[in-house]
């Protein structure tokens, strides 16, 4: 294609093409940069752009670990104003994070101020709080002025900045890092630098390590919040292995014991990235909802250190039962993944295993050490020809300095007759004359045999790998020194332990079982009277209001509801509420429509049976045990729709089905006749031609049918051989005697 700026006629300011290529090419070079310039990190020195060019900037205004402290609003605008084209409260909350020390495993910012905290407090403003820079990143930025690394241009090519940091320790695996990117995103958790540094001591030993001997030297991650990792070993040497995995990791606790039995949970290590305050809040939830009955109050205790106090309900429950349950309902436990996505070189991005960014990390060291081995020879080079110079002057001393006393260009004459060079002419000339000691020539002579031999060391260095790799192994002993059981927070915070599922309690386990009455109105308040009374007395309700349900039962029993829209709802009893007053609506506790009538409650017996049916007459036969919902939601059993509504709930119990119509006809057919399902819209019990369903029954056919007659009195009818026929019949009219409410007992 012809560029189109070479046409006279068309201005290139302003010039036409296809929105599918000036939308692609542009998103394209958006993605790029996101990937290789912001999210992901280097596999080298683990760092995004940001946080090398805070560190470089602290450098560079002499903060070191044993200096002074600077304003962050100082640090904060050189980062922007020199490196970092961005917002200034992005590049502070960069640095804010690298000085924390529950998100960081080994902080390279060292934070006077309020830095944040734990529970999720955001750090103080910038103009309040100083930093300076910790060992750890004075250990990544060292060999920066030996010509270690390549630098380039800034964003406005006034100054230059490092493309990458020396880095004495692998970083990346260190601190870990996390980013989204376009397309792609990564997670690594931080690691012990010790542990790092054997398994890389064993790789220059053994290049081709087996990964399950690397997981010898490196177990798992390190969180500088401590916990317990209970994932599998296999898990993470395959997470290792590929790049990709998770961890699961538990908050470690104590047990107190508080005499007489009494003892108290102390969690002092929470799971890496938990906010506490979040999660305080949500065990309160959890004690508020009665999802935890066994679980009675939380407080939290902190200062300095974490300790969060869990209180049981009773001194009977087992603890390890008590943190099973907060494990799997809160965030006691969590799941980190990892996701090892990296720049290889800084312009790769590759999900790499353990092993990969191990070895990229080794392969940068070697690149650092030839770099600086050659830039320390250059340093030899010329001072070894300052010192051959000097050494010729005091050879030569009367007539040098007859040269410069007396020659108007004493510095060709002095390279002309000593044949020395520029640079050494140079330098006699710049000597101070107390240099013109007798020691002095003896210190030149022993300086310059120093230098001799360094060199002949570097040039060994430089012409064998394996001297290399021994000269690194040595740096990497060093690291393991500066960073091992001496260094503040060197030791390992996070161990290793069996996961020991804790199998699922039954809900009567956790809950005194206690004797209550289940009063629900008609409007549907329903309330849980302690003990059994009497049902038959008189209780209070609102106004316009009266009874519906009444029954007895146990704190530990699961009440089912279920409602006019076809769906069962389950209740524990011992969530209901007191019967000091008039109760709570049902609804608040289920999401029951408020146009769905609540057409049964009853106790949850495991195994039994029931008989549900619709107003149009359609129904079937659905285990108990199926209908029991986990959610406030509900489960849909019967399925209604229009105006065709659930009517009839009842527990089966006898060998025959008895149902009569709005047109009172009475229809008896076998119970076999009618399907067992979970879920649907039934088969036809009777059929009508105008009207509906009223009521419908199981009974056992040789006992009779029973109902209450107009006295209130009830009576059985064992001749049912007219009444009882084929499903889905039109059947006859009802007995003599059969209520006018069209109902069974």
């Amino acid at each position: 294609m012809n560029d189109l700026t070479d046409d006279p006629n068309i201005d290139p300011h302003n010039v036409t093409e296809p929105l599918r290529r000036a939308i692609g090419e542009r998103y394209l070079t958006y993605a790029l940069s996101t990937i290789m310039h912001r999210a992901l990190p280097d596999a080298r020195d683990g760092l995004k752009p940001v946080h090398r060019r805070i560190l470089y900037a602290m450098r560079e205004l002499k903060l070191a670990s044993n200096g002074g402290f600077r304003k962050s609003a100082k640090i904060s605008g050189d980062v922007m104003g020199n490196y970092h084209p961005h917002g200034d409260a992005a590049i502070y909350d960069a640095m804010a994070r690298l000085a924390q020390d529950f998100a960081v495993r080994y902080p390279l910012v060292d934070g006077q101020g309020n830095f944040g905290n734990i529970d999720g407090d955001n750090p103080a403003a910038s103009r309040y709080t100083e930093a300076r820079m910790t060992v750890a990143a004075e250990a990544l930025l060292d060999g920066l002025s030996e010509n270690a690394v390549d630098y380039r241009d800034n964003y406005d090519g006034t100054l230059t900045e490092p493309v990458v940091l020396p880095a004495s320790f692998p970083n990346l695996l260190a601190n870990g890092s996390s980013g989204i990117a376009v397309g792609m995103a990564t997670n690594i958790p931080p690691h012990n630098i010790v542990e790092l540094c054997n398994a890389c001591l064993h790789l220059i030993k053994t290049p081709g390590a087996r990964d399950e001997t690397l997981q010898e030297y490196v177990p798992g991650p390190d969180f500088p919040t401590g916990g317990v990792i209970v994932e599998p070993k296999e898990n993470i040497l395959e997470a290792y292995r590929t790049g990709r995995g998770s961890f699961r990791l538990r908050c470690r606790y104590e047990i107190e014991d508080l005499g007489r039995g009494q003892w108290q949970i102390v969690v002092t290590e929470i799971p890496y990235q938990v906010q506490k305050s979040k999660l305080i809040e949500k065990i309160a939830e959890l004690i508020q909802t009665k999802k935890i009955p066994i679980l009675t109050d939380i407080r939290d205790e902190s200062a300095d250190d974490i300790r969060m106090v869990i209180e049981p309900r009773s001194k009977n429950v087992d603890p390890e039962v008590l943190m099973g349950m907060l494990y799997r309902n809160s965030d006691l436990e969590v799941r980190f993944s990892l996701n090892m996505n990296v720049l290889i070189d800084g312009r790769t991005p590759k999900v790499c295993s353990m092993k990969e960014v191990l070895r990229a990390f080794l392969d940068h060291r070697r690149e650092v050490l030839i770099r600086r081995s050659e830039h320390r020879m250059a340093k030899i080079d010329h001072r070894l020809e300052v010192l051959e110079g000097y050494i010729v002057a005091f050879l030569n001393l009367d007539r040098v300095i007859e040269i410069i006393r007396y020659e108007d260009d004493p510095k060709a004459m002095l390279m002309a007759e000593f044949e020395l060079t520029d640079v050494q002419a140079e330098a006699i000339l710049n000597m101070r004359l107390r240099s013109l000691r007798k020691l002095e020539e003896m210190e030149l002579r022993n300086e310059r045999d120093a230098l001799y031999e360094e060199r002949a060391g570097l040039e060994d260095l430089l012409s064998e790998e394996s001297l290399q790799w021994a000269r690194i192994a040595d740096q990497l002993r060093e690291t393991k020194k500066t960073f091992g059981k001496d260094y503040e927070g060197g030791a390992r915070r996070t161990t290793f332990a069996e996961a020991g599922e804790v199998e699922e309690v039954p809900l009567e386990a956790m809950i005194d079982r206690e004797p209550i009455t289940v009063v629900c109105s008609q409007m549907g308040w329903v309330r849980a009277l302690k003990g059994h009374v009497d049902l038959a007395q008189e209780m209070k309700f609102k106004d316009g209001d009266g009874p519906r349900f009444a029954f007895h039962a146990e704190t530990t029993d699961r009440l089912l509801v279920f409602g006019a829209n076809g769906r069962f709802y389950t209740v524990s009893a011992s969530n209901l509420p007191g019967g000091r007053g008039m109760g709570e609506p049902l609804r608040l506790m289920v999401d029951l429509p408020n146009d769905s009538e609540i057409i049964g409650l009853f106790i949850h017996k495991p195994g039994r049976k029931l008989l549900v049916a619709s107003t149009a007459g359609d129904g079937f036969v659905v285990p108990e045990d199926d209908v029991v919902a986990q959610t406030r939601a509900g489960k849909q059993v019967l399925n209604v729709k229009g105006d065709v509504k659930a009517l009839v709930c009842k527990p089966v119990d006898g060998d025959h089905v008895a149902c009569v119509g709005e047109n009172r006809k009475v229809l008896v057919f076998p119970l076999e006749e009618l399907p067992e399902m979970g879920r649907g819209k039934g088969v036809r019990l009777q059929k009508y031609k105008d009207g509906g369903l009223s009521d419908a029954t199981t009974f056992v056919l040789g006992e009779g049918l029973s109902w209450l007659d107009p006295a209130g009195r009830t009576r059985t009818e064992t001749e049912l051989a007219e009444w009882v026929g084929k499903r889905a019949s039109a059947g006859r009219m009802a007995p003599r005697g059969f209520p006018r409410d069209n109902r069974f007992t």
